[in-house]
C-alpha cells in the first residue's frame, strides 16, 4: 500500500489488517529489542540450566505468542510506512510496559480510555490509528471509520474467533455469558459484538463464584431451591451493573445462554463455568430445554492453553519457587501465576528490575491478596541446592525473561556472562 493521499482516501486503503509487507525491514530491529541469549541457551539445553547447586527450569511454552508478535510487528511496520504521519494507538498494543515504552520512544501517541471507549478527540483524518491485539469495541471502530483516518488493525485472530461466536449468539437470540474481566479491553470489545443486533444481550462473570450467582437465579426462577440464597432481581442488577448490557433483565435474558470467554482467562475455569451453567439449566427446565436454550464453546486461545499446560507440566517437577514475568495488568500472566501459586511459592514480577540483586530482594504481586504488591528480603538462599522455575505471559519479550534469569544467577553468586 502506498503512503500517498490518493490511495489512503478510499475505505479499502484506510483499513489495514495484513501489514504493509515490511516484515524484513523491521525484523532486525525487533530481534535486537526482544531476543534473549539466556532464553536461547535454555531452549538449546532442554529448558534447563544447571550451574553448581543452582538449577533454572523454563516452561516449554512461554512468552510472546503469534498474536502478540504480529501486533508488535505491525506496529513497527506502521512507523516505517508512515514516517511523517502522526500515529496513535488505542490503549496499549499489548500488556507489557517495555513494548509500550518502545513504541512511545518511536513517537506513537497512546490514546486514553474515556468511559466505555477511547478519547479520539486528538485524531484527525490524515492520522494513523493502530488497534491493539485485544481489539476495540464496534463503537470505537465506527468512530475511527467516520474520522476517515488510516486504521491498522492488529486484533488477534483468537479474539476474532470469540467475536464471531458472540455475534452468532446475539443473532440467534442467546445472551452471551462471558467469562472475563468486564474492565479488560478484550472483554469490552467482545461484549460490544452483541450490539450488532437490536436485542443482543451480554453478561460478564469474573469467576465461578459469580457464575454461581447466575445459576442460583436461574434455578430459583424455575421454582427450585438452589444451594445458595439467590439474589433478588434488584440485587442481581446491582451486582452486575457494570458487567451487563444496557437493558439486561435477568428475568428475561437468562432463558437462552451462550457461553464464551476472554481468551486469556484460566482455561479450566472457563470450561467448568460452561459445564456448570449447562447443568443448572438442565436441572431447572430439563435436558430438552438445555439442548435448545444453551450453547457453549471453548474459546480459550491455543497459546494461552499451551502456556498453562506447560507450566502445569513443569510443576510436576520439584521446584523451590516459581518466577512469573509479565505485566501486572496482563490477564494471561495473572492466570499463570495463579496456577503456580497453588503448588509452590510464586513471585509475579512485572520487570526483571523487580529482582534486586544487591539486596537479595524481590518486588512482586501477591495473587492471594487482591494483587497487592509486596517486597521480600532476603529472597533466595545464597548457598545450598535451589531449583527455580521460570515462565512468562504471552506479552513478555524473551530478553526480559533472560534478564530475570540473569538476576537469579547473580544473587546466587554466579556471573550470568559465564553461563555458556
Amino acid at each position: 500500500m502506498s503512503n500517498s493521499s490518493s490511495e489512503t482516501s478510499s475505505p479499502a486503503a484506510t483499513y489495514v489488517r495484513k501489514g504493509f509487507g515490511l516484515k524484513a525491514e523491521v525484523q532486525d530491529t525487533l530481534a535486537a529489542d526482544y531476543t534473549g541469549h539466556l532464553v536461547d541457551l535454555l531452549r538449546a539445553r532442554d529448558y534447563s540450566l544447571n550451574v553448581g547447586e543452582t538449577t533454572i527450569r523454563l516452561a516449554r511454552e512461554f512468552g510472546f505468542c503469534y498474536g502478540v508478535e504480529r501486533a508488535v510487528d505491525y506496529a513497527y511496520q506502521t512507523r516505517i510506512k508512515f514516517p511523517d504521519k502522526r500515529i496513535f494507538l488505542a490503549g496499549e498494543i499489548i500488556h507489557n510496559p517495555h513494548v509500550n515504552a518502545k513504541l512511545r520512544e518511536m513517537g506513537v501517541v497512546f490514546l486514553s480510555a474515556s468511559g466505555k471507549g477511547f478519547d479520539y478527540s486528538p485524531v484527525e483524518a490524515p492520522d494513523v490509528v493502530i488497534l491493539p491485539a485485544f481489539g476495540v469495541t464496534i463503537q470505537d471502530f465506527q468512530t475511527l471509520r467516520d474520522l476517515g483516518c488510516v486504521i491498522v488493525d492488529t486484533t488477534c485472530g483468537s479474539v476474532l474467533n470469540v467475536w464471531k461466536r458472540v455475534e452468532v449468539y446475539a443473532r440467534d437470540g442467546y445472551t452471551s455469558l462471558i467469562h472475563g474481566k468486564y474492565y479488560h479491553e478484550e472483554t469490552r470489545a467482545t461484549a460490544s459484538q452483541v450490539e450488532k443486533y437490536p436485542n443482543g444481550q451480554y453478561l460478564v462473570v469474573r469467576d465461578m463464584a459469580e457464575a454461581d450467582m447466575v445459576m442460583d437465579y436461574i434455578e430459583a426462577k424455575a421454582g427450585l431451591t438452589p444451594p445458595r440464597t439467590p439474589l433478588s432481581r434488584e440485587a442481581f442488577l446491582e451486582k452486575f451493573s457494570v458487567g451487563a448490557s444496557d437493558g439486561f433483565d435477568p428475568d428475561l435474558h437468562l432463558d437462552r445462554i451462550g457461553v464464551a470467554n476472554q481468551t486469556t482467562m484460566l482455561a479450566r475455569e472457563s470450561l467448568a463455568i460452561g459445564a456448570a451453567v449447562g447443568e443448572a439449566m438442565a436441572r431447572a427446565y430439563g435436558e430438552s430445554h438445555k439442548a435448545e436454550h444453551f450453547r457453549t464453546f471453548d474459546t480459550i486461545c491455543s497459546a494461552t492453553q499451551d502456556r498453562q499446560d506447560a507450566v502445569m507440566e513443569l510443576m510436576r517437577e520439584p521446584m523451590d519457587l516459581m518466577v512469573v514475568v509479565g505485566g501486572y495488568n496482563s490477564s494471561n500472566t495473572i492466570s499463570l501465576a495463579a496456577l503456580c501459586a497453588e503448588q509452590v511459592p510464586t513471585y509475579h514480577i512485572a520487570d526483571p528490575d523487580d529482582i534486586l540483586v544487591e539486596d537479595n530482594a524481590v518486588r512482586f504481586r501477591r495473587i492471594a491478596k487482591h494483587h497487592v504488591e509486596d517486597t521480600m528480603a532476603p529472597w533466595l538462599p545464597t548457598n545450598g541446592p535451589l531449583r527455580v522455575g521460570i515462565t512468562a505471559g504471552a506479552s513478555t519479550p524473551n530478553n526480559k525473561i533472560g534478564q530475570a534469569v540473569a538476576r537469579v544467577f547473580a544473587i546466587r553468586g554466579i556471573d550470568p556472562a559465564s553461563v555458556v
